[in-house]
């Protein structure tokens, strides 16, 4: 059973709730943050991301990061700008884009489901991004951005959710990038709570870096406090919790600098030996099993020709897994995709334009075109226990950072 819990959540008044809102800390630039907080002194991205005050190339300490992050964010409730709930509460959390909508959740999970596989996995983590931000949930004790989880939603949580969004908005606003913010506050959180009850596993759609940063601090907090006794806040971590359906994923590109010695046409007649590959004017696959990729000012179509012996497991099915084991490993010597200086991730919400930019600029030399992996396989290699190869996924909308904190 997946634990939920109701939290007493401190979050933005809802006057300021659209100015302190923002994107989630990792996928924008210092160079974007600075232009985002000169222009809104209240967004959120002064706590999450303070080190883009101090300029490019700055020697800043650590330490002086994190005490300018304690700063803002103890200005921002000093000042107001966050009011904390006075009972725990659950929340129902729906973003809007277009034609798309999804509704979910937002309350805190076990980090004991968390160890124990409950909640599942499907990404490596990398150690230093980890320590950073294990250090800014210690400095703050407070999780400042939700981690985002799916589940296979039942009928139970649907009707609970719709009898939540029939009553009043605490949020209601457009972001800048047009997508609609509508948050409820749950009245009665017992039901939801034993649906979840109900839910046999959660899956980590996006946010593995902030789920295994919380895990780490709570270890850390655990170790000093002679009298834990696993009720603390601590011991659970905030989230955004969406069914699988209500779920858009894009696919994450890839574009490499160089073609590891290679001419243009030897790099195709490499390809060749493994798809069929043929000119194009499309820039993105209509199927699994297909590519596109744009070399020397042309696209072309590669389409996965190789027999397997034996039906293939969700892992080798994955597109991003067959690129890397017959195109980028083998041919053009990117043995670990997560290290490797030589590519560059281009997720779906930059577009197609950005790939054919990359190589036209002459900074790259081939792009990769993908289609999205799907909700069913991210479930199906987490089950597995498996790992996804590094960007296999990219979530559009993104949740905001700032709506909701966890005082830890």
């Amino acid at each position: 059973m997946a634990i939920v819990k109701p939290f007493r959540a401190l979050r933005p008044v809802p006057e300021k709730a659209e100015c302190v809102s923002c994107v989630p800390y990792d996928i924008v630039s210092e160079s974007e943050v600075r232009e985002i907080t000169s222009g809104n002194p209240e967004s959120f991205l002064r706590v999450t991301r303070p080190e883009a005050e101090f300029g490019a190339g700055s020697a800043t300490s650590e330490a002086e990061v994190l005490k300018r992050a304690q700063e803002h964010f103890d200005r921002f409730t000093r000042e107001g700008v966050f009011s904390q709930e006075s009972e725990p509460s659950l929340y129902v959390y729906r973003l809007t884009d277009g034609d798309h909508q999804q509704t979910g959740i937002v309350g805190c999970c076990s980090l004991d489901d968390y160890d124990n596989d409950i909640i599942k996995k499907h990404e490596k983590t990398r150690p230093d991004k980890v320590r950073d931000r294990t250090d800014h949930m210690l400095s703050l004790k407070a999780q400042t951005g939700l981690i985002f989880l799916a589940f296979r939603g039942t009928d139970e949580t649907k009707k609970l959710i719709a009898q939540t969004v029939a009553g009043e908005q605490l949020y209601d606003f457009v972001c800048p990038k047009g997508v609609r913010q509508t948050v409820w506050r749950v009245a009665e959180t017992e039901s939801l709570v034993g649906a979840f009850e109900r839910i046999p596993a959660l899956y980590i759609a996006d946010g593995h870096h902030r789920a295994e940063s919380a895990a780490l601090a709570r270890r850390e907090m655990r170790d000093s406090n002679p009298d834990h006794n696993g009720t603390e806040e601590y011991n659970f971590v905030m989230a955004g919790i969406f069914p699988a359906e209500d779920l858009h994923i894009l696919a994450y590109n890839r574009v490499v600098k160089d073609l590891n010695g290679l001419t243009d046409g030897a790099f195709l007649e490499h390809l060749r030996q493994r798809f069929i590959v043929s000119e194009t004017t499309e820039r993105q696959p209509n199927d699994r099993g297909e590519f596109c990729i744009y070399l020397g000012g042309k696209w072309y179509n590669l389409r996965f020709a190789v027999n397997y012996v034996r039906e293939p497991d969700p892992l080798d099915r994955l597109d991003v897994q067959i690129l890397q084991q017959n195109v980028l490993h083998p041919i053009l010597g990117i043995d670990d995709p997560r290290t490797n200086e030589r590519i560059t991730f281009v997720g779906g919400g930059r577009g197609i334009d950005e790939l054919e930019k990359l190589v036209s600029d002459g900074g790259s030399k081939v792009a990769f075109s993908l289609y999205p992996t799907t909700m069913e396989d991210l479930f199906a290699v987490s089950d597995m226990g498996e790992i996804m190869p590094p960007k296999s996924t990219w979530f559009e909308p993104k949740l905001k950072d700032g709506l909701f904190v966890h005082l830890i």
